[in-house]
């Protein structure tokens, strides 16, 4: 597939998703939108069995590209709206949806909806010289792309109302205290760190994985006992799978375990 504003690499079980817009801190147009999403969708459909997210440079993302879309003083108003609608709700949702682990190796700043789409992943890995900002209070706006449901999940509502009012950077390190991403690294060390992660997915049981995000992710909307009875339904799925009995086979043969993801 031929692409402009992002990299895709597909190989050895893991996809690999670059955001390549360096010159414009990797900030979203309507054709990176596009692009992405095709991209996705032939990650579903490949050997892939853990995504990984990035950006070029020496950012991760600004969120919208602002030159992308006519906005004059005084001029006709733009239907956001429809923007969410059409690209960043289904972005963020296919993310936080698609069978597999997505880790966001975040390499710089992450601002706007690049801040909510880097904590839409499973996994946040960010290099210390990284900063979550959410900037939308400074243009008169409310933290989309999932932001006012994973703020207050991740760092508690008195956090999530101080970053959301106020637009203050806010640092890796603080990031990981505050327990919003997994973990911060050494800038130089970020390559390495999610390279390692990501091939451990690709050589994981699959469908247990997926299983497993899944749960986690719809559990808020669901009573305790209710979770029990899914939890009961997925583990007699995953029962019968051959990643289960390899397993256990593995283990009983005190052997490495030959995942096959099914």
């Amino acid at each position: 597939m031929d692409f402009e504003a992002i990299l895709l690499d597909i190989g050895g079980g893991v996809a690999r998703l670059t955001l390549n817009r360096p010159d414009r801190l990797n900030s979203f147009t309507m054709q990176m939108h596009d692009e992405v999403s095709r991209a996705l969708e032939a990650v579903s459909k490949s050997d892939a069995r853990v995504l990984v997210l990035t950006g070029a440079g020496r950012g991760f993302c600004a969120g919208q590209d602002l030159s992308d879309r006519s906005v004059t003083p005084g001029g006709d108003g733009v239907d956001l709206g429809e923007s969410l609608e059409k690209r960043y709700n289904p972005l963020v949702s296919r993310l936080a949806t698609i069978e597999m682990p997505v880790i966001c190796a975040v390499n710089g700043v992450a601002a706007g909806a690049g801040a909510n789409l880097a904590l839409a992943c499973d996994i946040v890995i960010a290099a210390r010289s990284a900063k979550f900002i959410q900037s939308f209070a400074n243009i008169g706006l409310i933290p989309d792309s999932g932001g006012t449901w994973n703020l207050p999940r991740l760092a508690g509502q008195a956090r999530a109302m101080g970053l959301a009012l106020t637009g203050e950077p806010l640092s890796a390190e603080r990031a990981e205290a505050w327990g919003m991403i997994w973990k911060c690294v050494d800038d130089e060390k970020l390559a390495d760190e999610f390279s390692a992660l990501a091939a451990k997915f690709a050589a994981a049981p699959t469908k247990g994985l997926a299983a497993t995000k899944k749960l986690i992710r719809e559990s808020s909307a669901r009573t305790f006992e209710a979770q029990l009875e899914i939890e009961r339904d997925a583990q007699r799925a995953l029962g019968r799978t051959h990643d289960y009995k390899e397993g256990v086979a593995a283990f009983m043969e005190k052997r490495p375990a030959k995942f096959l993801g099914n």
